[in-house]
């Protein structure tokens, strides 16, 4: 029987997913991963404690579905992006902890280095911008900063990775200090054309090019499980971004195709083929994976909060006990009586790009409430994913004949329902939401040989619902244009 292991290292959890041949849920175990802000717009993570909860999760997913190791066919691996960790090749032990990929502690830097020419330069390259976000000026921090990492890495005593390629190194007790393409397209460090390291880019942000794992197709041979771990090796076949992986889960093969993943953040992805579309949008252009050395690229908005303004409301504001009540809260009030809440926690994403930007609440009354203040953090989910969308527009894309959905905030029906009065759009949401370990799951399966063609994949793609637009045109605008509004008192550039 084939039986596939999706390793799913997210932002606020990590959890592991077995799943059978057509894409149903074997058992799951997930626990959730202890945020840090040791500083004002700094976010780590402890990639020790990482690699732990993933043995964890892993032995718990297993001992659920009653196998073994050696019943597993094959392993994927899926991780939340751009998120960095060095480490010593000799003892495996990070020199600092993960530096998130939320974390803005090299805006100044960026906004020292920024010049029209230069961002030109690197989004032709690598499709991405000069920000905080992605690897590569986390890398130049962690280099200038823990002393003697300098030094240390141009002797080739340390390794840089993103999660993923922390998790292989440990998986296969060392062995494999590789990542896939679609990983490699977002540290800033990589040129889409050439599908390698750029020896420039390298220069530029000052990284030796020693530090880097060697970059495969997302489904590729990345080694074996060392025996010990789990009892048995088990082949890992499939790695790609989480972002990636959700589009592959959603089976988005056709140039066109819109996935939006509502998770920590928001990503909303576009199929463009074998052409790399550089947005005049302020979009990015990455790749969604690499098979068989053939390249799919894919036009992306990223949205820094979603879930996480939620979690906010849970944990610091103490408005409600589960994401789950949101919901109801939604739906206490017919409108949102004006008030907006502009999730700007971590600076503003795509397409504003601002990382001094900070979070706010407008349109307070006295008689506005949690359900208000609620409601608000739900509809700005929507509203960025309208600015995204439009974006994508602006840069040439048609109204997608649907939008598939998945992540944790699509089980809200409130939610889904104002997302496409919103976009005017149908919004799709699949049997399986957690198309993230899903994704890796199908890679892996493809690495492995248990699919031979996408058309196979794309066949198990389920819709279990979909949210048809009935919100008139004018209450769109209105509701739309009170977001610009609100989102232009909170920006600095």
């Amino acid at each position: 029987m084939t039986t596939l292991l999706a390793i799913d290292q997210g932002t606020t959890s990590t959890r592991a997913m077995l799943f059978n041949r057509e894409g149903k849920v074997l058992a799951r175990a997930q626990t959730e991963l202890p945020q840090s802000y040791p500083a004002d717009g700094w976010v780590e993570h402890d990639a020790q404690r990482i690699w732990a909860d993933t043995q964890s999760v892993v032995s718990d997913a297993l001992q659920q579905a009653g196998l073994a190791a050696a019943d597993i066919t094959a392993v994927g691996v899926t991780n939340q992006r751009e998120t960095t960790v060095v480490w010593d090749r000799a003892t495996g032990v990070p020199i600092h902890p993960a530096i998130v990929w939320q974390d803005r502690r090299t805006a100044e830097w960026c906004r020292k280095q920024h010049s029209a020419e230069r961002e030109s330069w690197l989004q032709t390259r690598t499709g991405l911008l000069l920000d905080p976000y992605f690897s590569a000026t986390k890398i130049t921090w962690l280099l200038d900063h823990v002393p003697g990492a300098r030094a240390r890495a141009e002797a080739g005593e340390l390794a840089f990775g993103t999660i993923d390629c922390w998790l292989i190194w440990q998986l296969t007790g060392g062995k494999v200090h590789a990542t896939d393409a679609s990983n490699a397209s977002r540290t800033l460090l990589f040129n889409l054309h050439t599908q390698d390291w750029d020896p420039e880019l390298l220069a530029f942000f000052g990284v030796p090019a020693s530090l880097l794992p060697q970059v495969l197709d997302s489904a590729a041979d990345f080694g074996n499980t060392d025996p010990a771990l789990f009892g048995a090796a088990m082949p890992i076949r499939g790695v790609a971004g989480d972002q990636q992986a959700a589009s592959f889960g959603q089976a988005c093969f056709a140039p066109g195709m819109v996935k939006s993943t509502y998770g920590t953040g928001c990503f909303m992805m576009m199929n463009t083929g074998k052409e790399v579309v550089h947005s005049r949008n302020r979009l990015i252009s990455t790749v969604a994976w690499r098979l068989g050395g053939e390249t799919t690229y894919a036009l992306e908005g990223s949205i820094f909060i979603a879930g996480a303004a939620v979690q906010w409301l849970r944990d610091a504001l103490k408005l409600i006990g589960s994401a789950s009540e949101t919901e109801a809260w939604a739906r206490r009030v017919d409108s949102n009586h004006g008030v907006y809440l502009v999730p700007a926690f971590t600076g503003l994403g795509a397409p504003y790009w601002d990382p001094q930007a900070r979070g706010a609440i407008m349109g307070l009354t006295r008689d506005a409430g949690i359900a208000e203040i609620v409601r608000a953090a739900l509809e700005s989910v929507c509203y960025q994913s309208r600015d995204l969308l439009d974006a994508m527009r602006a840069d040439g894309a048609a109204l997608p004949a649907a939008i598939r959905v998945d992540g944790g905030m699509a089980a809200n029906d409130w939610l889904m329902q104002f997302l496409a009065d919103l976009l005017a759009t149908p919004v799709d949401r699949p049997e399986v939401t957690e198309t993230t370990a899903l994704g890796a799951a199908y890679l892996a399966g493809l690495g492995a040989g248990v699919y031979r063609h996408l058309d196979e994949i794309g066949a198990l793609w389920a819709r279990q619902q979909t949210f048809t637009p009935a919100m008139p045109a004018s209450q769109r605008g209105a509701l739309y244009r009170g977001w610009q509004e609100a989102v232009q008192r909170v920006r600095t550039n």
